[in-house]
């Protein structure tokens, strides 16, 4: 006769047998988002030179209409207080993918050319070197802007030899796209480390007759320089470019959309089976050359600007359709942003249109001013991200480096994302309360000002004086209220000045900058 206790142990054994068998089934039923909601798939797409109101759901009086960014804030969540890094190109680029403000490095004012050596130092964490070691595929399409040695001198190239301390150096397993803003030159379809076309030969700006003061890269190019010329301090002759005799300025859109789609369905099924991928897509719009291709043009009621803006937004939609078509909607997370804000230009369409490229916010591009710097954010993800949702409180571009390594269950080491502080917890929850370390913003000119909760301090630097504002009642910064608070203005400006000083704003290990003090620390003792 079997002992009792043992046949009540083969009774509990048989329930967790058969207990087992449910949770097997149910995981075998269970949608992959669910199962891999930690490592979705990474879409970064950025704007160049798009202001707050230049999206349609962001501005209730824009003049025209951006249907797929409005998808993205419909189907994800809204950030309504998130900055750029900077307020112009290559330094916003650089706090986007390393999480450290670019004022810490050599590049204290304005932008790179095209070539120069990269401003991502070997070794730096970037957010491609952080997927890449998590095993994504990584791969960037689209501008760069931050620097790649080109082989030999102008007059003297050798382009069948690779081009050096590129995207491919910084995290990046796979390059397509263009060196800088179209101004800088050196304009060819490059793919890895090499142009697919040579840039051999040159070409003037010329007049672009659909828009505001504006400008076009196209042929008739030229096979030699017309004449020697004087170079600016970033080696551009003035006026002469050089150029792949196959480029055209209106074709970067589509290019580089096209290749992004390409790289994403040759990676497709590795997505599927649990090998996610990343693409870096910034595009070139709707900076100058403002060139909307023929179907968009005068779809608008803001000129060709708000022509070409259509034509990004419909990029963008090309992109969604193409994931909803592989099923990888689900699994992928897609942030949407813009370097920094609109071009002088927004003055002009304001006058002749009535649209506000700023949306509320004072000045664009360049300013310390919220213009400059408050950009559209939005992250669609639907295995995390509530859609519709919105958060309201500051978040900056270089946080998406401690964002992702959250997500993944990593944390950054001391010399990595000295200024990225994780929005992770608001994806999942945007009623959590977490409030972020103070932010710096920093103006193409040089100028600082420090963002604390509500209040925003200004700095003094030429004839700009200190100014604060309380953003929450003023956010169009139109009342200095500085001689009311002289408490807030002290201790803001000891925090701006430790956090200068001490190379992060998070917690951990002080770090250095890349170079001791700046004549824009007007404010500061040399140290």
């Amino acid at each position: 006769m079997l002992d009792r206790q043992f046949i009540t142990s083969l009774s509990n054994l048989s329930h967790l047998v058969v207990i087992f068998g449910v949770v097997v089934a149910a995981l075998s039923n269970t949608p992959r988002s669910c199962i891999a909601a930690d490592r979705p798939n990474v879409i970064v797409i950025y704007t160049d030179d798009q202001g707050y109101g230049d999206v349609s759901c962001l501005n209730p009086e824009s003049k025209f209409q951006t249907p797929n960014l409005d998808r993205l804030a419909r189907e994800g969540m809204t950030f309504t207080d998130a900055h750029c890094s900077d307020t112009v190109c290559t330094p916003s680029r650089y706090g986007l993918l390393t999480g450290r403000y670019s004022w810490r490095t050599t590049l204290k004012r304005g932008v790179y050319g095209a070539e120069k050596k990269c401003l991502i130092t070997d070794g730096r964490m970037t957010i491609a070197s952080l997927l890449k070691t998590s095993g994504y595929h990584t791969a960037m399409v689209g501008k760069w802007h931050l620097g790649m040695e080109f082989p030999g001198e102008r007059n003297n190239r050798d382009w069948t030899k690779p081009i050096l301390d590129m995207p491919l150096d910084k995290g990046f397993d796979y390059f397509w796209g263009i060196p800088a803003s179209m101004n800088y030159g050196v304009l060819a379809w490059f793919e890895g480390r090499y142009a697919q076309v040579p840039p051999t030969q040159y070409t003037q700006k010329k007049k672009n007759k659909i828009a505001i003061s504006d400008y076009r890269i196209m042929p008739p190019y030229e096979e030699a320089l017309r004449r020697p010329g004087t170079t600016n301090e970033m080696g551009v002759v003035k006026g002469q470019l050089e150029i792949a005799p196959d480029f055209v300025d209106s074709q970067c859109l589509t290019r580089f959309t096209d290749k992004a789609i390409e790289w994403i369905e040759g990676k497709a099924d590795d997505a599927r089976a649990g090998k996610p991928f990343f693409l870096y897509l910034p595009y070139t719009s709707p900076h100058k050359p403002v060139i909307p291709i023929e179907p968009f043009r005068g779809k608008s009621r803001a000129g060709a600007y708000g022509d070409f803006m259509m034509e990004t937004d419909w990029h963008v939609g090309r992109i969604l359709e193409f994931l909803d078509r592989e099923s990888l909607s689900d699994d992928t997370l897609i942030l949407f942003t813009s370097d920094n804000g609109p071009e002088k230009t927004w003055e002009k369409r304001i006058e002749l249109y009535g649209h506000h490229s700023s949306g509320i916010y004072r000045e664009g591009k360049r300013s310390i001013f919220e213009g400059g710097h408050r950009v559209p954010f939005f992250v669609r993800w639907p295995a995390k991200v509530k859609p519709g949702s919105k958060w309201n409180q500051p978040v900056c571009q270089t946080d998406l480096l401690a964002t992702l390594s959250e997500m993944l269950g990593q944390t950054l080491p001391d010399s990595a994302g000295e200024d990225s502080a994780s929005f992770f917890p608001a994806l999942t929850d945007a009623q959590t309360d977490a409030l972020r370390v103070p932010m710096i913003h920093h103006s193409s000119g040089g100028g600082f000002a420090i963002r604390a909760g509500k209040w925003k301090l200004v700095m003094e630097a030429g004839r700009q004086q200190r100014a604060l504002y309380d953003i929450d009642s003023d956010p169009s910064e139109k009342n200095n209220v500085i001689g009311n608070y002289p408490d807030v203005t002290e201790r803001l400006v000891a925090r701006i000045t430790k956090i200068i000083r001490s190379g992060r704003s998070t917690a951990g290990e002080p770090q250095p900058n890349d170079t001791q003090w700046w004549s824009d620390l007007v404010w500061m003792e040399k140290w």
